[in-house]
């Protein structure tokens, strides 16, 4: 993710209740690539050195540490050039209510124009939530759709969707494929068989099935159309067929064979 995009995004807590929940965001945010993280008039004072906080942080303590506390949310937004209040439901005289991913496109697209600076994303207390005062402070609300039944989330889960919302809409940003980064998908690229060795293990995979009897000769049916067909779809690579090309060999002729094979000819 580019430094210069994440390091004008923060993320700021209203009057957290639990330690354990501010080290929880910590770790959401970082595990996306942000780091400004800020609090707003904690329940507990000292929860950069709370035990539950940092073992919520986990790898994270450096934000937990890193993080700023403020007495008021006007305090915390004092440098901030647009927020997002982050709530379940519109108030009816608050600002416009938008989806999380539409939130995190547009926060993308204005930093992106440079025609803001900082932009925060706002997270109320665990009871009670933003209240209209903090709503009204803010420019737009984010929510997140959640099931009709069951609305609430914890705070830090809140945090790590907004947070994964945003970051998924910077992956242009970092060069990423599909999604992905390098290192997520480092297995992949396999050189392919080939047509040449991928018929080659077909007639041997046919010649190890009338071996065990699986298939019948004289009366093949479609089994061998079957087979090419269902391996057609794995595109095999080549170490698949020498992996698949030994299980022929050892259906055909075991190992045992093969080393007494091997004994009798060096008696010869």
């Amino acid at each position: 993710m580019s430094a210069s995009l994440a390091d004008r995004l923060c993320f700021i807590l209203v009057e957290p209740a639990h330690p354990g929940n501010i080290g929880s965001c910590a770790r959401a945010i970082k595990t996306m690539g942000f780091r400004d993280l800020r609090v707003v008039a904690p329940w507990v004072k000292d929860y950069r050195d709370d035990a539950e906080a940092q073992a919520y942080a986990t790898s994270s303590i450096d934000v937990l540490k890193e993080s700023r506390d403020y007495p008021t949310l006007q305090d915390a937004l004092a440098d901030v050039d647009f927020a997002w209040a982050m709530s379940g439901y519109d108030r009816e005289f608050g600002p416009v209510i938008e989806p999380v991913r539409d939130a995190a496109a547009n926060a993308l697209s204005m930093v992106k124009t440079q025609d803001v600076g900082k932009i925060a994303f706002v997270f109320g207390c665990e009871r009670t939530g933003l209240s209209n005062e903090a709503v009204a402070m803010c420019q737009r609300v984010a929510a997140i759709a959640a099931a009709p039944n069951a609305t609430s989330l914890n705070l830090s889960q809140a945090v790590q969707i907004m947070a994964y919302e945003l970051h998924m809409a910077m992956l242009e940003e970092t060069g990423a494929v599909d999604g992905f980064y390098e290192w997520q998908k480092r297995f992949e690229g396999e050189p392919l068989a080939g047509i040449a060795a991928t018929e080659g293990f077909l007639k041997h995979f046919e010649q190890a099935m009338i071996h065990c009897g699986a298939l019948d000769p004289e009366e093949p049916k479609l089994f061998m159309q079957r087979i090419r067909r269902l391996f057609a779809r794995t595109e095999l690579t080549r170490a698949e067929v020498d992996l698949l090309r030994g299980v022929c060999s050892q259906i055909i002729c075991p190992k045992e064979s093969r080393a007494g094979r091997k004994c009798q000819k060096k008696k010869l």
